[in-house]
């Protein structure tokens, strides 16, 4: 509650320090993403904090191809390109979950170290990929029997070389510094290998996910320190309840978030009966249309360009939103885009943003045409709503510190001195216009071990389109 200093400094003088008098707000996060897709590597149902485009082909590896066929394009793997997107649009700390359907049955690549016993091959130990997937077919395996045993792997431009006297020796080795693989059924470890098997190419990376395996995915991010929510690759009409459910959730916890999912089709009736028609939510952004982007994966094929849907455009604003402070709006902010999948006239564009669509528009580039949730009311604004959720963290923060100390005028004093420095701080960084703040706490609240803290903010609004009034003469 406090230090005593006991020190004599001038004859019968002490100083006594009331340590609620230092305490202040710390930094706030307010764009770290995340994200849950499909992956061809890394851990199944596992959160991964990535930093850049490059730990993500690290951790997931690369997209595979993007399919001609409509009707396969909900099936290709969702999670690294759609890191793609985030990063591009200027994502600096994304918490990424790779998902699977039947990840428990999903196989790992698996080769097998043998010895010749009699004419029958002998299983000495089991190397398997560290995560299940197709990655790990492309990984090359070389056995040398000449003096010590050596299995040497590549994958990519990344080699790796074991060598052990035994079978045990060996199987350690790898097991203990390999990034690629892990051995498994070690047996007869004494006895020296001589030979490995050809794995069978694992044939998939599961099923689609369905929206069970995206709201386990979703369960992960709940604890994590998450502004921003996407769902990689799939639209807002299959996955809305999900997200929903995860947002209401995360806000009783007080882990506030928004989620910026894309439309289910570039036409706008359908955007609006599809889509909209799931309902408004002051946290939930629906975007469109679509990308025009390059497939990284149509390596020496004369157009690399394929027109990817609106999810992929949801990651490139999140992305973006990401990069923006909480009460810089996202109206008429360029995004990186290389071009969208369809151009909306004027009159479409007024009938998408009269049902509360996030429009993206070509206007010296790529544009956000209005920064807008599916809310109706209040928080329409993504920007009104990030200031809120900033000011609900800020003042969590600042008062946790005085929870289990006296319940007095002073210590009361000091937390309303603590908060009004946080929102005094944020009107005069422009978050808010305004505020009104007390502190209180009847007798039954002393007793009861409650200090009430009420506010009114005035948040700060955006412009979101000029009205011009001319008198000619």
């Amino acid at each position: 509650m406090s230090e005593t200093i006991s020190e004599m400094i001038l004859p019968g003088t002490y100083i006594d320090v009331r340590a609620e008098g230092l305490i202040g707000v710390g930094g706030i996060a307010s764009g770290n993403i995340g994200v849950v897709g499909t992956a061809n590597r890394g851990p199944v149902n596992q959160a991964k904090l990535l930093g850049s485009f490059s730990d993500a082909l690290d951790t997931f590896g690369s997209p595979d191809r993007w399919p001609d066929a409509a009707i396969d394009q909900p099936k290709a793997l969702s999670l690294t390109r759609t890191l793609e997107q985030l990063f591009k649009g200027g994502a600096s700390s994304v918490y990424a979950v790779r998902v699977a359907n039947l990840a428990g049955t999903m196989p790992s690549t698996t080769w097998t170290v043998t010895r010749d016993n009699g004419g029958t091959d002998q299983t000495l130990f089991q190397i398997v990929a560290r995560t299940p997937g197709t990655w790990a077919n492309t990984i090359a395996i070389t056995f040398s029997a000449v003096g010590v045993p050596t299995i040497a792997l590549s994958y990519g431009r990344f080699k790796e070389e074991f060598s052990g006297a035994n079978a045990t020796a060996l199987s350690a080795a790898i097991a203990a510094s390999s990034a690629l693989v892990t051995t498994a059924n070690l047996a007869n470890g004494e006895r020296v290998p001589e030979k490995i098997s050809a794995p069978a190419a694992v044939a998939s990376n599961g099923d689609a996910p369905t929206t069970t395996e995206i709201a386990s995915g979703l369960a992960l991010l709940a604890v994590r320190p998450v502004n921003i929510v996407v769902v990689a690759g799939m639209d807002q009409k299959t996955v809305a309840g999900s997200v929903l459910a995860h947002l209401e959730a995360t806000e009783n916890d007080g882990r506030e978030r928004i989620a910026v999912l894309g439309a289910s089709s570039d036409t706008p009736d359908v955007v609006i009966s599809d889509d909209v028609s799931k309902g408004s939510n002051p946290r939930l952004v629906l975007v469109a249309p679509g990308l025009i982007a390059d497939d990284s994966a149509r390596v020496g094929e004369p157009n690399k360009s394929v027109k990817l849907p609106a999810s992929y455009a949801a990651a490139l604003v999140a992305g973006k939103l990401a990069t923006l402070a909480p009460h810089v709006s996202l109206t008429n902010k360029d995004v990186p885009a290389d071009d969208l999948s369809v151009e909306y006239t004027r009159s479409q564009q007024k009938q998408l943003l009269n049902s509360n669509v996030l429009v993206l528009q070509k206007n010296l580039g790529i544009r956000v045409l209005k920064s807008i949730t599916t809310d109706t009311g209040a928080f329409r604004q993504i920007s009104v709503r990030r200031i809120v959720d900033y000011a609900k963290e800020g003042v969590r923060r600042g008062s946790n510190p005085y929870i289990g100390r006296l319940n007095n005028p002073r210590v009361r004093g000091a937390l309303k001195a603590t908060l009004d420095g946080f929102l005094s701080q944020m009107v005069l960084d422009e978050m808010l216009t305004g505020y009104t703040l007390d502190v209180s706490a009847t007798r039954a609240q002393e007793i009861a071990g409650q200090a009430l803290v009420t506010m009114t903010l005035q948040p700060t609004f955006s412009i979101d389109y000029v009205k011009v009034i001319m008198n000619l003469n």
